[in-house]
């Protein structure tokens, strides 16, 4: 998040430009992903919440999504070059709320065809709204557009950076993911394999695309203000869209494209890092103390989301104040030195906490 954010531009090139790459995308879907295994964390893991503790841990999401919804479109109105994720993660969240009772099987198959299906949906609606006037009206008539000062839902569907038809596979993915049981190294060992077989999909068939279907790169370039094309099986250097978007767009697998291509590779590479990550917290327990830092910033990552982002708007960094290799560091150094010297005295960071007794609410449903 750090890198994509406040890091070096990718276009610098060479090794460094080509980690600061790696970070665009795969991380918000990472992010994503781990939203879904807290999810089913809240209704009930290894097996759902039933009667009224399942009435109560819906109403705990419900009341989360609320909170982030008001949260992200708070960070929004900061005007930062930050595409604050928070709004969109609170929708997803009650759209695939309906499927936590499910198991993990049927999960993964759900996640597989909402990739495969509703990036094609999405596309459609994107070039209706680029043709019509009725995304104009619904935004118009939309409460939430006041409120907030965006496009209210339209955004948050279709439009914006992590439109929900796009976003939900990743989490959807996730609530799969926390249906297994990871102490087992088969379960790892065949989730990694997943993840690889899935990036190598994603990336290798979007790249395969692009170079056997004629005219597509070049389709591709004369609709972005990016590069030749080349590189959009995989990377953000192919730019933004300055012309109509073409169909050719749907062969793409470059991050945020949303495509069916950038949902398989993403959710790849995210499922590799779950199970790499998990092995080693299993298998390596001298590494994982020495990875305390790290763990204490995923203990209050609300916190530190929402820190980073009032940082960025302080201080400027997206107006490139500082190099950017020093202003990653010192973000990245920052937040560990914050996360351990918090949780040395609290179980929760702040923001946390007070989602976490926003919540309790919910305990008073019968």
């Amino acid at each position: 998040m750090f890198a994509a954010h406040v890091g070096p531009d990718p276009a610098i090139g060479g090794p460094l430009g080509f980690v600061m790459e790696l970070a665009r995308g795969r991380s918000s879907a990472l992010f994503a992903l781990l939203a879904g295994f807290t999810l089913v964390l809240i209704t009930g893991r290894p097996h759902p919440h039933t009667g009224r503790a399942g009435r109560q841990a819906v109403a705990r999401v419900l009341i989360r999504s609320v909170v982030l919804i008001a949260l992200g479109f708070a960070l929004t109105a900061l005007d930062t070059d930050v595409d604050v994720i928070l709004a969109f993660y609170g929708l997803v969240f009650l759209v695939v709320l309906p499927l936590y009772r499910l198991r993990a099987r049927t999960l993964a198959v759900t996640a597989a065809e909402a990739a495969l299906l509703m990036p094609q949906v999405l596309f459609l609606v994107r070039k209706s709204i680029e043709s019509g006037s009725w995304g104009d009206t619904v935004i118009a008539a939309d409460p939430l557009t006041r409120v907030s000062g965006t496009d209210g839902l339209i955004e948050l569907l279709f439009t914006g950076e992590y439109p929900v038809l796009t976003w939900a596979p990743f989490m959807i993915a996730g609530m799969a993911v926390a249906r297994l049981d990871l102490t087992q190294s088969r379960v790892r060992a065949r989730l990694g394999l997943t993840g690889g077989a899935l990036a190598a999909l994603g990336y290798g068939g979007s790249w395969l695309a692009l170079h056997l279907i004629p005219h597509a790169r070049g389709a591709i370039a004369a609709a972005t203000d990016g590069d030749s094309g080349a590189s959009a099986w995989w990377s953000d250097t192919v730019g933004y869209i300055i012309d109509a978007t073409p169909t050719e767009w749907l062969l793409v697998a470059a991050p945020h494209s949303q495509t069916t291509f950038s949902i398989l590779g993403n959710t790849g590479v995210a499922l590799a890092v779950v199970a790499g990550c998990v092995t080693v917290t299993r298998r390596m327990p001298r590494l994982t103390r020495l990875a305390t830092p790290v763990t204490a910033v995923g203990m209050i990552a609300l916190t530190v989301y929402v820190l980073h982002i009032l940082a960025i708007r302080g201080i400027g960094m997206e107006e490139e104040t500082g190099p950017a290799l020093i202003a990653l560091a010192c973000f990245i150094v920052g937040a560990m030195v914050l996360a351990v010297a918090w949780t040395r005295r609290f179980r929760r960071g702040p923001l946390e906490r007070l989602l976490s007794t926003t919540t309790r609410l919910a305990s008073r449903l019968k």
